[in-house]
């Protein structure tokens, strides 16, 4: 398996010249500035650094990241509360908190200062032809990362010249719609600068479809509750017509769903048909520890109101009394998602048969994004430890698209035939049922925001979606169980407060210019 990766060495060089003054004492084992941006070789490597903040301690790094991230919703549960993410389950995200709160915040802005330095140095050396898809690629991550600031925090400082202490270190928070404003700018600047996806030369890049994509994630935001209080109906519009847009260069870009679910999330079918942006990682160069916390710390643990939300193989409710669902036997013919994510009591997992105490923390584990399923390990794989896996996280997919247009236009149009194809195009990939084209807009909304959740389980956007639909003081407002259903906590969810992360403390104190959200 050929894998590409975005590595960033600078190596030390030797400063030549005519003048071998005794005097000239500059080091000769670093970079400056005024000297680096000189060459395309430099070029590329300030590239590459713009990239390497998504494997960051905030983003999509660290030790799993994007795992502990649904810890934050009602699919899992981290005990050990890596990163604080059971704190924010539980409502008790503070500005001193640390963790995810303060380490998003500055790898963001860390991903956005390398992209604002480099669309400006760049300009300084000549790329030819390339020099506009490299602008493009940098484009789209400073779109990104400023997503995910807008995202959590709300307001935050819109920066977008290279770092500069005596002109940064007090500005003020920007009103998000301000920040929103220039996201979709920079990814209109990406999508016009960058190329369809070849599936051969594009891996772990940017390319037209993945602005586009975030596009379309942005603009959904925008449209949906939590933002659009007056329900503004355009707004839905331009989010059903974001996606739209992706579906109608797929053919150009190769888009489409893979085949296999599970086999999605392996590293033996990355860079697939269904991929539109990714973060790359290799051992030993740059791995991640995604096996360890699936296999052994089960720290990323699924949890019953999860399980319970998949359907039957008939498409039918486990609480329907005509689905044909048998208590005594809960985990059979149920939606063929549920085996390929979860790992459950009387499965069988690396050729063991698991018991109610093999993952003792809900009885469940998490299968997806692991290389780990009913069969023995390949040869050297069977005990990975810290940082030796290279499963890519997935940032964008191809369904992702197609449930968004749905969302989108359901709530613009209502129930058209193009919202049910999108839903039963990614069930038939699952192996589930069509939905019948007999519901109302509201009903549907329903099954589109159950879809939505056992489609991407484990994947880090369930409690964005939450929020987004302003339903986490709801399901964010409950007690979670384990397999057996006793209670494990009882979490907390504040709508006058946690809808947003406070603004950490730590960047406060360094600034005194920054406010805070409401109520911390």
């Amino acid at each position: 398996m050929k894998k590409f990766v975005l590595i960033f060495t600078l190596t030390g060089y030797i400063l030549a010249g005519c003048n071998k003054s005794l005097l000239d004492t500059k080091p000769t084992d670093r970079y400056y500035e005024s000297d680096y941006w000189t060459t395309p070789e430099a070029v590329t490597a300030g590239l590459t650094a713009c990239y390497s903040s998504l494997r960051g301690g905030g983003t999509y790094g660290s030790t799993a990241v994007p795992l502990w991230e649904e810890g934050a919703s009602s699919n899992v549960y981290c005990y050990s509360n890596d990163l604080g993410f059971n704190s924010i389950a539980k409502g008790q995200q503070s500005p001193t908190t640390g963790g995810i709160i303060s380490s998003r915040w500055a790898s963001c802005y860390g991903g956005i200062g390398r992209c604002n330095t480099y669309l400006v140095k760049s300009e300084l050396v000549d790329m030819g032809t390339l020099k506009n898809r490299m602008k493009g690629e940098a484009y789209f991550l400073r779109a990104l990362y400023y997503n995910m600031l807008q995202v959590h925090y709300g307001d935050v400082p819109l920066i977008l010249d290279p770092p500069d202490p005596a002109t940064q270190s007090d500005i003020s928070r920007t009103p998000r719609a301000q920040v929103v404003e220039q996201i979709l700018k920079d990814l209109d600047s990406a999508a016009a600068l960058l190329p369809n996806k070849n599936a051969t030369a594009d891996k772990g890049r940017a390319t037209k479809g993945a602005a586009l994509g975030l596009k379309a994630r942005v603009l959904l935001f925008e449209a949906s509750p939590l933002f659009n209080t007056g329900n503004d109906n355009n707004k839905w519009k331009i989010a059903a017509d974001a996606a739209k847009a992706v579906m109608n260069m797929a053919t150009a870009s190769g888009y489409a769903l893979d085949t296999d679910y599970r086999l999605m999330f392996l590293p033996a079918d990355e860079n697939n048909s269904e991929v539109l942006f990714d973060v790359q990682y290799m051992y030993p160069d740059q791995g991640n520890s995604f096996d360890l916390i699936c296999r052994q710390y089960n720290s990323n643990a699924p949890l019953l109101d999860l399980v319970n939300a998949y359907q039957m193989k008939n498409g039918l409710s486990i609480k329907d009394p005509a689905s044909g669902y048998d208590p005594t036997k809960p985990y059979n013919n149920r939606d063929p998602r549920l085996y390929a994510t979860i790992v459950y009591p009387g499965d069988t997992y690396m050729n063991v048969k698991v018991t109610d105490s093999r993952f003792a923390l809900t009885g469940y584990g998490m299968k997806k994004y692991s290389i780990y399923d009913k069969g023995v390990p390949a040869a050297g794989t069977s005990d990975l430890k810290d940082g030796q896996s290279e499963t890519n996280f997935i940032i964008l997919r191809y369904a992702d698209i197609l449930l968004m247009y749905a969302e989108a236009q359901n709530e613009f149009a209502g129930p058209d035939a193009t919202v049910y194809d999108n839903i039963n195009k990614i069930r038939k990939r699952a192996g589930m049922p069509d939905i019948a084209a007999i519901y109302t807009k509201d009903q549907l909304r329903d099954i589109i925001r159950q879809e939505r959740r056992v489609e991407f389980a484990g994947e880090a956007l369930y409690y964005n979606d939450l929020r987004r639909w302003k339903t986490a003081e709801v399901a964010l407002n409950a007690t979670i169980y384990n397999f057996k259903g006793a209670a494990i906590e009882t979490r907390k969810f504040n709508p006058a407060r946690d809808y947003w992360w406070p603004v950490p403390q730590t960047q406060r104190d360094l600034n005194p210019n920054l406010s805070q959200n409401l109520n911390y």
